[in-house]
């Protein structure tokens, strides 16, 4: 799997850019500013319909432009795919395939995969819960698109619910009266039937990496070690673990909601659930976060998007693997392995300000960023 053509229409600082790709390594050159970022942040766009720089579609559309248009060719088992996304600020987003129509843009899931790992990924390491459990789920999505569709359906019922519980709790304390428990009951079952099935599919997701992860890690670096991840789930019994089983999760969330209860209701938020779920990492015995030094939170971080580089080819095609900006951050060992593990990769595409950040060992594609002008190639 690799991507042939990048053709970018008011994209970021893009009025218009039409990128020629090959299989192997592309790397892009430029000083900060320059766009170079932008190109690989359209390529990551079309595999996730998301950004890893920010949250919202708007700053994607370049200033004064009605909308932003990101077109790719995905050449996969010598067969291509055109995918087309139109980003329409404050409206719905369009896509086509082939030229056609999708019935919505989710649609296009599936046909690129790809696995990005840029400065904003030490957040996996440092930062907030919600930063690994959207790796996780990204990673669901890119191996299974459906799951974009449970991602979909658990968010929309825990937003009734809240709104609900909210509800019911300014009933509780400003008028004194008893909140409706058989409608909150009802949202109780959508959201252990909506939860489990996420639930599931991530313990099972964290079971397949944790392997890859140690090997990952133990490669990139001696220092540190073991590095273990660990799903944590507040609606694991005291002292107990969770099943793998749905059906068995379905009643483990709703026991664990019916014992909230009390305290969903004084606070007026949903506290059970995969949205209140941990992936705990710890590194040789401790909490990643807080004790691993600098150097081996980039490697811990590193090492989960090699993980899901790997999981992702175990399931038949590489995926096209983004470095944004990546080696200047790195001391010269870590590059060096960093380097030795991605190489063969089908398709790489690196972004550097300095040409001497890129290891030989990613010889290939050269190309120069200036202004919004790509040449080389």
């Amino acid at each position: 799997m690799y991507v042939s053509h990048l053709q970018l229409a008011d994209f970021r600082s893009y009025a218009e850019a039409l990128v020629e790709l090959r299989p192997g390594v592309s790397v892009f050159l430029g000083s900060n500013g320059q766009g170079k970022t932008n190109l690989v942040e359209a390529v990551g766009y079309v595999a996730s319909l998301g950004s890893h720089r920010v949250s919202s579609d708007t700053p994607l559309v370049r200033q004064g432009a009605p909308r932003g248009i990101v077109r790719a060719k995905v050449v996969r088992d010598e067969r291509s795919m055109l995918v087309e996304l139109e980003l329409n600020p404050g409206r719905a987003n369009r896509a086509r395939i082939n030229r056609a129509p999708a019935g919505r843009p989710r649609d296009v899931l599936g046909i690129l995969r790809t696995v990005l790992f840029a400065p904003e990924d030490l957040a996996l390491v440092k930062g907030d819960p919600g930063d690994r459990r959207r790796f996780l789920d990204d990673l669901l999505v890119a191996r299974s698109p459906r799951m974009a569709g449970v991602r979909s359906d658990y968010d929309r019922v825990l937003k009734q619910r809240n709104a609900l519980l909210k509800s019911a709790s300014g009933r509780m304390f400003r008028q004194r009266s008893a909140p409706d428990l058989g409608t909150l009951e009802v949202w109780d079952a959508h959201l252990a039937e909506k939860g489990a099935e996420l639930l599931a599919a991530r313990l099972d997701l964290v079971a397949e990496l944790t392997p890859l992860i140690a090997e990952a890690y133990a490669g990139l670096t001696d220092s540190g070690g073991p590095a273990v991840p660990e799903y944590r789930s507040g609606a694991a019994p005291e002292g107990g673990s969770l099943p793998r089983d749905r059906i068995q999760l379905v009643e483990v969330l709703r026991t664990a909601m019916a014992e909230a209860r009390e305290r969903e209701l004084q606070r007026g938020v949903s506290l059970v659930g995969p949205h209140r779920d941990e992936l705990h990492l710890s590194l040789g015995g401790l909490p990643a976060k807080g004790y691993a030094s600098q150097g081996e939170s980039w490697s811990y971080a590193l090492s989960l998007k090699l993980a899901a580089f790997e999981l992702l080819r175990a399931d038949g095609d590489d995926p096209v693997l983004i470095l944004d900006d990546v080696f200047a951050e790195l001391d010269g060992e870590r590059r060096r392995r960093l380097a030795a593990r991605v190489r063969d990769a089908e398709q790489v595409l690196v972004t550097a300000a300095v040409p001497g950040d890129v290891p030989a060992e990613l010889d290939g594609a050269r190309f120069e960023v200036r202004e919004g002008v790509v040449e080389g190639g």
